[in-house]
């Protein structure tokens, strides 16, 4: 029998690795194993809670303000012996979180094949989004079954001379989860009257001073919108809260929690009005969902949702956030146009065609599914 290790590290990579790992084990004649590396602890736990998903074993490795060597030298001596012991045929990993960056050398080490989920993504400068930008480009380098989000990202990769039979065009899995746990859900009795503006800021490039301009410009719309209130969960990252709990723990139309599980948070979603976000996963989701996205960062690896009318990208710069989220809570055409706007992320298919290719690689029998069509 085939084994594979499908490798997690923190709440996206759970959340987009989910459909994946379950249609994986759908397969019998395939042994996948789960490997949490712990670079995320209790966020991680949630969504493998949700998805009824448990992991064979987990490296435990998170630390409070942990540094990126630290993570990286303790989840590639940890995966390292995993592979040792197991002998898998194959890794999986998605993204471009660190634990996915070791994940692809720890193969590459045992010269073991690389399937890397979410495959191509780019932006224009390698510090930005910090370190991600350059885990997703260097994890490249030793991957051998590249799963492109769509078809700019495979663009990307032909483009950095990876061989083009080596890239699949899937969607992205996040739509996957989103559009099953959207079917699933009730709808969320929200927290107070009005129209709820749901943000998320975490990223490394927004710690600090550009955070505090987010956090700026979010009292403002909330002075200009009188119907408006904000929801935010918080990173349980000490950095992060400490900014936004100085700047709007008094701000008494700031709602700010804990990190929600993810089923609350596609409940969150699906309830809110409008969604400000640095996240990644959420740029994609949102519009599943009919939501207008503003970005904040200063520039996006997932330039399609741009593209097609569903996001803005306003960095954290705290006059563009604040003119554009008034825009479209006071303009209704505007709201409209971007609430409407199509997907161009995925089709909730991309699972089946990322473990169709594995079983292929592996040489086991397999479905047939075409390429998504971005």
């Amino acid at each position: 029998m085939k084994r594979v290790f499908a490798v997690c590290g923190t709440r996206p990579d759970a959340i987009k690795m989910a459909p994946v790992i379950l249609e994986l084990r759908a397969h019998g004649d395939l042994d996948t194993r789960v490997i949490a590396s712990g670079q995320h602890r209790e966020m991680l736990r949630q969504v493998f809670d949700t998805f009824e998903i448990r992991e064979d074993r987990n490296f435990d490795v998170m630390r409070e303000r942990q540094t990126l060597a630290y993570i990286t030298a303790s989840v590639l001596s940890a995966l390292d012996e995993a592979i040792e012991a197991e002998s898998p045929d194959l890794v999986i990993a998605q993204g471009d979180t660190t634990t996915t960056l070791v994940a692809g050398m720890a193969a590459f080490y045992r010269r073991i094949p690389f399937a890397h989920v979410e495959a191509g993504l780019r932006t224009d400068t390698i510090e930005s989004p910090f370190p991600e930008e350059f885990n997703r480009r260097a994890v490249s380098q030793v991957t051998r079954l590249h799963f492109a989000p769509t078809a700019a990202a495979k663009e990307n990769l032909v483009a950095e001379r990876v061989k083009s039979d080596w890239v699949l065009v899937t969607g992205n899995t996040s739509i996957d989860a989103i559009l099953d746990m959207s079917r699933r859900l009730e709808p969320l009795n929200p927290p107070r009257d009005g129209r709820m503006i749901l943000v998320t800021t975490h990223r490394r490039e927004n710690w600090g001073e550009p955070q505090r301009r987010i956090c700026r410009a979010i009292v403002r719309i909330l002075d200009a919108v009188e119907d408006a209130y904000v929801y935010l969960p918080m990173h349980p990252n000490k950095v992060v809260r400490e900014v936004l709990e100085l700047e709007l723990g008094k701000n008494e139309r700031v709602i700010l929690t804990e990190p929600p599980e993810y089923r609350s948070f596609a409940q969150l979603m699906m309830a809110s009005h409008l969604i400000l976000t640095d996240s990644g996963g959420v740029q994609e989701e949102a519009p599943s969902l009919g939501k207008p996205v503003l970005v904040l960062r200063d520039e996006t690896e997932r330039p399609e949702g741009i593209d097609a009318g569903n996001a803005v990208l306003v960095g954290t710069n705290e006059e563009k956030i604040y003119g554009e989220a008034v825009r479209l809570l006071t303009d209704a055409d505007a709201y409209d146009r971007m609430a409407q706007a199509r997907n161009p992320y995925g089709d909730g298919l991309a699972a089946k065609r990322i473990v169709a290719a594995v079983r292929r690689h592996l040489g086991l029998p397999y479905e047939e599914v075409g390429e998504f069509q971005s």
